[in-house]
């Protein structure tokens, strides 16, 4: 679909400064959030004193990689509020991930932290080609999930209406679309499609809906899929990048005009690619993984956090910041499913309540189009393998599927097996996930 480009009054200055401005910005502010972290929560004071490093000692960008790594465990370590940096009662709102163990990673907001992610968030629907004045269909989950809440705010801010949809109910959400007359959609991209054959259901033709811009988010997904999302919604798809730990969505996003990888907001957000067995930082353009460091955040600056997520620095095009190439994977066990955040030791935890099924267990993926399916592969015990009916079997399963939607919030098929069926390994280490959707082009 043609692109549509920005007027030339739009972008801010920023937007179209030097590197040179830029990297004076970002190192002006990064000074600031070093500091800020450093003096106000204790964490970064043990973790910078303990690998002999001094806010002081930040005199140019390239000493942040003197500065140690932030991980998602150091955010499990502090739940709920020990990474804070200002106190409660400055606090305006928390947001939160999913985590492992039934704690999720908490993050803080001031009152200006939400004014600046309202800000990011209205730059990135300009940027993908929203306007004042147009409406938005937000179909992100609202919640402790930062993603509809951040998108509404951003919404508003950048002088949209606002449909605060949330997900689900798609016929509703069709209905909506179909009466309300929306211009843009923000939504996961896998839900956009299962939006799109409603649509087909009810003989509506893309040439029909409404729509002319998609901001797709909370999931990895390829050029195929934003080919497919644009045919069958007859829109123009742009990804906007985001995690809970750093800020929530707004963090990148793609611009309408060029629609070649997220930009990434670099006068708040101060990007690194590293190693990821190394630890060391590479150059633009090289494969690693991606760390970000918070330039302006108050209640909850993160110093150099490690997002797991494999993609590469690329040269600005459309805009003066930089760009991040396509996720192509992570460097830690979490699986995305239809935007959720799942990690196999969730779905163990689950099984493990049921004092009937044992330890082994595998999660088979596997996508149909561009939908991704997960079937739970559990074991009886020993001493009941062979003992129970088949009726109790599918007890067990159906009681499984409703508790890993109801904790985890993803719909799987579960297989109650006979003991030992599950293949073993003699290495020690577990095959849990078998992965046989095809890799995003």
């Amino acid at each position: 679909m043609p692109a549509k480009s920005p007027l030339p009054g739009d972008l801010e200055k920023i937007e179209t400064a030097s590197r040179d401005e830029i990297s004076a910005l970002q190192l002006e502010r990064l000074k600031w959030s070093v500091r800020h972290a450093y003096d106000n929560v204790p964490h970064y004071k043990k973790s910078f004193d303990a690998a002999g490093v001094h806010p002081d000692d930040l005199k140019t960008l390239a000493d942040l990689a003197k500065f140690p790594f932030t991980t998602k465990s150091d955010l499990r370590d502090n739940y709920p509020f020990g990474l804070f940096a200002v106190p409660r009662s400055k606090v305006a709102r928390v947001h939160a991930s999913s985590g492992t163990t039934g704690k999720p990673i908490v993050v803080g907001y001031t009152l200006k932290d939400i004014d600046t992610w309202s800000h990011l968030v209205a730059r990135s629907i300009r940027a993908a080609g929203g306007r004042a004045g147009d409406t938005c269909h937000i179909a992100y989950g609202y919640g402790l999930f930062t993603g509809g809440l951040g998108a509404h705010y951003g919404a508003e801010r950048l002088g949209c209406m606002v449909v605060p949809m949330s997900g689900g109910q798609t016929e509703k959400q069709v209905q909506l679309i179909l009466d309300f007359q929306p211009q843009i959609i923000m939504v996961t991209p896998s839900y956009s499609l299962v939006i799109a054959e409603e649509f087909e259901r009810q003989g509506v033709s893309p040439e029909d809906i409404s729509l002319k811009i998609g901001i797709f988010g909370a999931e990895p997904w390829g050029e195929g899929m934003r080919g497919e999302i644009e045919k069958k919604l007859g829109l123009d798809a742009v990804d906007i990048y985001g995690l809970t730990e750093v800020m929530g969505p707004g963090v990148a996003s793609e611009c309408i005009e060029s629609k070649d990888g997220p930009v990434i907001w670099e006068d708040h957000f101060y990007p690194e690619i590293i190693n990821p067995d190394t630890g060391e930082v590479v150059a633009d353009g090289e494969h690693g993984e991606l760390v970000f460091t918070s330039l302006s955040k108050e209640a909850a600056p993160v110093i150099r956090y490690r997002t797991r997520d494999l993609t590469r620095l690329l040269p600005p095009t459309s805009r003066s910041f930089r760009r991040m190439d396509r996720i192509t994977g992570r460097s830690d066990d979490m699986l995305i499913v239809r935007g959720v955040n799942v990690f196999p030791t969730q779905i163990e935890e689950q099984i493990l309540r049921d004092k009937r099924l044992a330890g082994n267990y595998q999660i088979v993926l596997t996508r149909e189009g561009h939908l991704d399916n997960v079937e739970v592969r559990c074991e009886l015990q020993r001493e009941f393998s062979g003992q129970l009916s088949q009726t109790e079997v599918q007890v067990i399963s159906k009681e499984m599927q409703h508790h890993i939607k109801t904790v985890i919030g993803i719909t799987t098929r579960v297989s109650v097996m006979n003991y030992d069926t599950i293949p073993r390994t003699l290495t020690g280490k577990a095959r849990r996930v078998i992965d046989e959707r095809p890799r995003q082009n």
